[in-house]
């Protein structure tokens, strides 16, 4: 019983602040740049999740001193080109997608080959999306089944720059390319659907040699080879895709409210709190500051007396693509039915999670349509779930975990969530913030 969650009852109202962890997006890119600077940068507030520290043991691998000093890590960059390693490097990308694909755009002038691995999950992802373009810079690779990990690249001292169109809405792909255009001669050209900017931003920041446009539906991005980066210390903001849980679990309880501090609301990652508006949740934000490029405010909610059905803008996917789960509980509550499309991408995560937002939906009672990259859902204002629903297998994706214990505290039921541990990956504070509001 010691990895699984019971919830036998449901939340009672609350009127709470909270903070939560750190973003993770930030976390990584943080860890990744500092490696690359020139002498120690501080961050506080890191996230101190499982993927964050395979960040961290990673840049360790590659010759870069790390050491975590109360609530501040310090990383002792030894310049751009200061990797220093042995031949034979294993690098364990464990469950990050983030760092397995945007570290290889900092190693493709590896001198060794490179063998990268992850964990189950990672393993069954898509990592030729990234090796395709990283190929064309001059870099070598060797996948299993020409697709997935165990992989190996053998970098080129002699790097060219490329053209990329990244036509997925995939951060960690443009990210990676972008990486790759630090480390190569010439002018680096990346045309991308609209995606998360962490990087671009922070290497704008960091005085970085990158130029950014922007149109409706594209981004422009030129990238030159970096000779220097200064050492920066980074103050990290609380992460939105964290709060997501907390702002839904808020919104479905009657007569609460919740205030979030400090949450990075950068404008690419903000689709959720658009959807949620949309739906007739009343969110504000406060106290909104700029931060190292990124915006941040405090986030106010307050439960929703009626939930509005909605047919998704597409134009909001890329922008919500890792709380569509919780979304869709917010769907389930509404009246009418919610239609969500070209949602593809959401099975490329850490599990298959459009077809696990449906199965969740259908366990608790909910009418659902599925194809491979809609749904449906047919919500249900008055439901009110009284039996068991076991929940399992689901290839250690802490989102379904949070998810699932948000429905439970919100539609009741008996609920045996398994693999409690999946959290550590992103969130291993999730239960205590829980506790926390529950008092």
């Amino acid at each position: 019983m010691k990895n699984k969650f019971i919830i036998k009852k449901k939340i009672n109202s609350f009127n709470k602040i909270i903070r939560v962890s750190g973003d993770k997006s930030l976390s990584i890119r943080w860890v990744l740049l500092a490696s690359l600077a020139s002498g120690i940068s501080k961050s506080k507030n890191l996230l101190m999740s499982e993927d964050v520290l395979a960040a961290i043991s990673a840049v360790k691998k590659l010759g870069i001193k790390v050491i975590f000093k109360k609530n501040t890590c310090k990383i002792y960059g030894k310049g751009i080109n200061g990797f220093n390693y042995k031949k034979n490097l294993t690098i364990n990308a464990k469950n990050s997608g983030t760092l397995g694909r945007l570290i290889l755009g900092l190693i493709i002038n590896s001198p060794y080959t490179i063998r990268m691995t992850g964990d189950k999950s990672l393993s069954k992802r898509d990592f030729k999306r990234i090796s395709d373009p990283l190929n064309k810079f001059g870099a070598k690779f060797n996948l299993k089944n020409n697709k997935t990990l165990p992989l190996k690249i053998k970098g080129s001292s002699h790097l060219n720059s490329i053209d990329y169109y990244e036509k997925k809405g995939s951060a960690q792909c443009k990210s990676a390319v972008i990486f790759g255009g630090l480390r190569s001669e010439g002018i680096t050209k990346i045309k991308a659907v609209k995606s998360r900017d962490h990087t671009e931003l922070l290497c704008k920041y960091l005085g970085i040699p990158i130029k950014i446009k922007k149109d409706a539906n594209f981004d422009y991005i030129e990238v030159k080879k970096a000779n220097k980066i200064n050492k920066f210390n980074y103050d990290i903001p609380c992460d939105i895709s964290s709060s997501a849980f907390f702002i839904v679990l808020t919104a479905l309880t009657k007569n609460s409210k919740l205030l979030i501090k400090n949450v990075n609301i950068n404008p690419t990652r903000i689709g959720i709190i658009t959807i949620l508006k949309k739906m007739g949740i009343k969110i504000l934000f406060k106290n909104k500051k700029r931060y190292k490029g990124e915006t941040t405010a405090d986030i106010s909610v307050e439960s929703a007396k009626k939930i509005r059905s909605i047919n998704c803008p597409v134009n909001l996917n890329t922008g919500a693509i890792d709380e569509f789960l919780i979304i869709f509980l917010v769907a389930a509550k509404a009246e009418g039915i919610s239609y969500f499309k070209d949602l593809a991408e959401l099975n490329q995560k850490e599990s298959p999670r459009l077809k696990w937002g449906s199965k969740i939906l259908n366990l608790m009672g909910i009418k659902t349509k599925l194809t491979e990259s809609s749904i449906k859902i047919y919500g249900n204002p008055a439901l009110n779930i009284q039996k068991e629903i076991v929940i399992k297998n689901f290839l250690h994706d802490h989102r379904v975990f949070m998810t699932c214990v948000i429905a439970g505290l919100v539609f009741g039921g008996k609920w045996i969530i398994h693999d409690k541990h999946s959290i550590n990956t992103s969130f291993p504070k999730f239960l205590e913030i829980i506790k926390e509001i529950k008092k």
